[in-house]
């Protein structure tokens, strides 16, 4: 029994590290000829040892492609494989650039602990090299009057291949891009960088340019989705307070020369018809005076036979004649 317990012990080193891991499962499918980035998280505890990335699914069979502890490059932009920890943010990033088919498979990241009785921390990853066509995002939207870009990007292979945009079910509505790797009009502009990308970018959005498009590369071909939304349509409300109202009246145009020579034709015309009405007015009003109140004589009576002098009369006799009719003449005492 005891030699069994030994003979464990001495095995514990050997044991495959994937059983004492952290195992994401994350896959990355990128593109022929592309670079590729990832991020290595740890513990804060792990923040001072090396870390490393190599190819393969266990410890004791995983390639080293490259360590922290290893010799820093002059230019990691031009390497295979780069590596760099960021303590600050508690990870460490791998970049692998112009990725072949051939570099598809089970990669590892890993803290090295280091002692015979503890297992690295690793997290595993498969990376999937194709050839062919994506799209960075496979819908794009843009408002009516504005544009929008689409980006198609392709694997190196298909980097000297023609290069096309098409708008589904509609092969006659397709753009090339030519011998230049270009093309232009007043809607439409495509241009092809001949590394990876090339970018379609849709002018003056109008409703009916929604709907399915295709870009091609060669033969290969990858859908993209488009959508125009209405331009909105806003509505801006002032409210003023009393003393803003204030400020913003326009003080009262005085009469000047101009304005009063502007308005002297109307006046002459009406002078003369205001004139007429007036005078008009004025012969009504006295012939209504003249009925209801005409001179009387108070001491004549229109009777013949009643005629005489009111006592109560106070007149002017010496001025006035008084005739009697039908009868002889009288001598006033």
């Amino acid at each position: 029994m005891l030699k069994l317990f030994v003979l464990a012990l001495g095995l514990l080193p050997w044991i495959p590290a994937v059983l004492c891991e952290a195992t994401s499962g994350r896959e990355h499918v990128v593109l022929e000829g592309q670079s590729l980035t990832v991020p290595c998280h740890y513990e804060p505890q792990y923040a001072g040892h090396v870390k490393y990335w190599c190819l393969g699914k266990t410890r004791e069979f995983c390639t080293s492609l490259a360590r922290t502890d290893g010799p820093r490059s002059a230019n990691p932009a031009e390497d295979k494989v780069s590596i760099s920890d960021h303590e600050d943010q508690l990870l460490f990033s791998v970049t692998m650039n112009n990725l072949k088919e051939v570099d598809s498979g089970w990669y590892m990241c890993g803290v090295e602990i280091g002692g015979m009785w503890s297992a690295d921390i690793v997290t595993h990853t498969h990376i999937k090299v194709i050839h062919g066509l994506s799209v960075v995002s496979s819908q794009v939207s843009g408002e009516e009057g504005s544009s929008l870009t689409v980006e198609c990007l392709y694997s190196e292979r298909y980097r000297e291949s023609e290069k096309k945009w098409c708008r589904s079910g509609n092969s006659s509505s397709c753009l090339l891009t030519g011998s230049e790797g270009s093309y232009e009009d007043t809607s439409v502009a495509i241009s092809d960088d001949r590394t990876r990308t090339f970018t379609i970018t849709l002018k003056k959005l109008q409703l009916g340019d929604s709907g399915w498009y295709w870009c091609y590369a060669g033969q290969q071909r990858i859908a993209v989705s488009v959508v125009v939304t209405p331009r909105p349509t806003t509505t801006v409300s002032v409210t003023l307070t009393p003393s803003q109202s204030a400020v913003r009246l326009h003080p009262a145009k005085s009469i000047t020369q101009h304005s009063w020579n502007g308005h002297s034709h109307i006046m002459v015309s009406l002078l003369p018809c205001a004139s007429l009405i007036l005078l008009v007015g004025m012969a009504i009003l006295a012939r209504q005076l003249w009925r209801h109140h005409g001179p009387s004589y108070p001491f004549l009576e229109r009777d013949p036979e009643k005629a005489r002098i009111n006592p109560h009369c106070v007149c002017d006799l010496q001025n006035n004649a008084v005739i009697f009719h039908n009868r002889d003449s009288q001598d006033i005492a």
